[in-house]
């Protein structure tokens, strides 16, 4: 312990948190690289915790446009998110009677909830502003596009939030293309490393 030097002596920390104890000898008071270490340590994340994530999505479909909305959700749904094994690879968003839903979602019962379980597959109703609302709605009928949801997650508020693709779907070439282009910017990040 003769090494350690208490949080005390750092300006930007508070006494009693002991994360910022630091080796004595090391790092110097002066010492630029010391404060940046310090910065680091106290980083903090945005508070999201991605739930489903639909990476396919990006590979299968041209996304133009994204946003954020909320989910319908009963109380055995929510208690079974936050386990964490559900999947939006195989779903998509749809337009009825002016209201946005998603379809063919799987969140997997909660074993804890007896017989006021919910149903894995059923129609979520998605929380967005009714003109919002008629302007997907508008989209996905005239222009030929797809609501499409990338990820669901909690929020910093413990909220379970939806992002959802406006998109359009590749065809077999565009496809080809976007995986050549990813070839090739792994193979140029590559060459950079080696010679760098």
């Amino acid at each position: 312990m003769a090494g350690l030097v208490p949080a005390t002596h750092f300006p930007e920390t508070a006494q009693s948190d002991r994360r910022f104890w630091k080796m004595g000898p090391r790092h110097r008071a002066g010492d630029d690289d010391f404060w940046n270490v310090t910065i680091m340590v106290k980083k903090k994340d945005d508070g999201t915790k991605i739930v489903a994530d639909n990476r396919k999505a990006r590979y299968a479909y041209s996304i133009d446009d994204t946003l954020e909305a909320g989910i319908m959700l009963v109380g055995s749904e929510v208690k079974s998110l936050r386990g964490g094994k559900s999947t939006i690879s195989e779903s998509y968003a749809t337009a009825k009677d002016g209201e946005l839903y998603l379809i063919n979602s799987y969140i997997p019962e909660y074993t804890e909830a007896s017989r006021f379980n919910h149903e894995p597959k059923r129609d979520r109703k998605i929380l967005v502003h009714k003109r919002e609302a008629a302007r997907l709605a508008a989209a996905i009928q005239r222009e030929g596009m797809t609501l499409i949801p990338l990820k669901l997650y909690f929020n910093a508020k413990g909220r379970a939030k939806l992002e959802l693709g406006i998109a359009k779907g590749k065809k077999l070439h565009d496809k080809r293309e976007t995986e050549k282009q990813r070839d090739w910017q792994r193979d140029k990040a590559r060459l950079m490393r080696n010679k760098g």
